[in-house]
């Protein structure tokens, strides 16, 4: 998973810096990471910047999977809104949540390192996918992920899954399902990565594509984060993938090297096509577009209309 630093363009702000941040304890541990780093470039106090907390409309929809409310951009237009008013100067935000087009007037400025990318398989009952139950319940809201799951085991049930980290776990620990996909980054970040989550490798599973950024505020911005995003949000833009289409993405730096898979895949698993591309770190992002136009190309436009 990545964590992404978006600002306003125009910001230069002579008072305290304000990083806006949802208030999940996720998404808060992400922003004060956000506020050391920031302080330290800075040569300032970490205190000095403010963690202002926003609630979205992703955060008070919790009656119905966010693809049937709008997408991805509910997790973070009452943020934006707050950066191009000025009441805040950045914001932090998990890469997967960002559209693939932000608003006239903000930047991604930095990415923070990569945690680990991979979904991990959380349950009391099997320490993989095959080792579940037959017709297993198991808990997701992203098209992906039920994609993936119905794909590796079409006799899954899939359940949808909102709510915090916390809050996810403490069902699976109630036996009201038999597993649930999480990210790992995520259940490491809360100290919660433990016994009944196994991690699920990139082959198997593929991640969900990141969004590419610019080095705005390069004191904090990794290059290899960077780089390997560049390629991740120049596919899911090439794609025009929205929060319904089941979209996987993943780039890896080797020395001077980007290795880059793509896919795309029904909601159903019943079909999939995927992409993989290899070459030089300056190419990221033209290596992610072209793969991306690639699947558009043996696709069809039918393949996105779901039945």
């Amino acid at each position: 998973m990545y964590y992404s630093l978006v600002m306003s363009q125009s910001s230069t702000p002579a008072r305290p810096l304000r990083i806006g941040s949802r208030g999940s304890p996720l998404a808060l541990a992400q922003a004060r990471q956000a506020q050391a780093a920031l302080a330290k470039a800075c040569g300032i106090g970490p205190e000095q910047i403010e963690i202002k907390i926003i609630r979205t409309s992703g955060d008070k929809i919790q009656d119905r999977p966010l693809a049937d409310a709008g997408g991805k951009g509910l997790f973070t237009k009452e943020i934006e809104e707050a950066l191009l008013s000025g009441t805040v100067d950045f914001a932090v935000h998990s890469s997967k949540d960002i559209p693939a087009v932000l608003p006239a007037g903000l930047t991604l400025a930095a990415f923070l390192p990569r945690e680990d990318p991979r979904d991990a398989l959380v349950s009391r009952v099997a320490k993989s996918l095959g080792e579940l139950p037959r017709n297993a319940l198991v808990g997701t809201s992203s098209p992906r992920r039920q994609a993936l799951l119905m794909r590796a085991r079409p006799d899954l049930r899939i359940a949808p899954l909102r709510g915090n980290v916390e809050t996810r776990l403490r069902k699976i620990e109630a036996s009201e399902m038999d597993a649930a996909i999480l990210a790992v980054a995520g259940l490491k970040r809360l100290g919660l990565f433990s016994a009944p989550a196994t991690a699920l490798e990139v082959e198997e599973f593929l991640p969900a594509a990141g969004q590419g950024a610019r080095a705005h505020a390069a004191g904090i911005d990794d290059a290899n984060t960077h780089t390997a995003l560049a390629a991740e949000r120049a596919f899911l833009a090439a794609l025009g993938g929205s929060c319904r289409t089941p979209i996987a993405g993943h780039a890896r730096l080797d020395g001077d090297t980007v290795k880059f898979r793509g896919l795309i895949a029904k909601t159903d698993g019943s079909d999939a096509i995927e992409v993989s591309r290899q070459g030089r770190r300056a190419d990221a992002a033209a290596l992610g577009a072209d793969a991306g136009h690639e699947i558009k190309t043996r696709a069809g436009a039918s393949f996105f209309v779901e039945n």
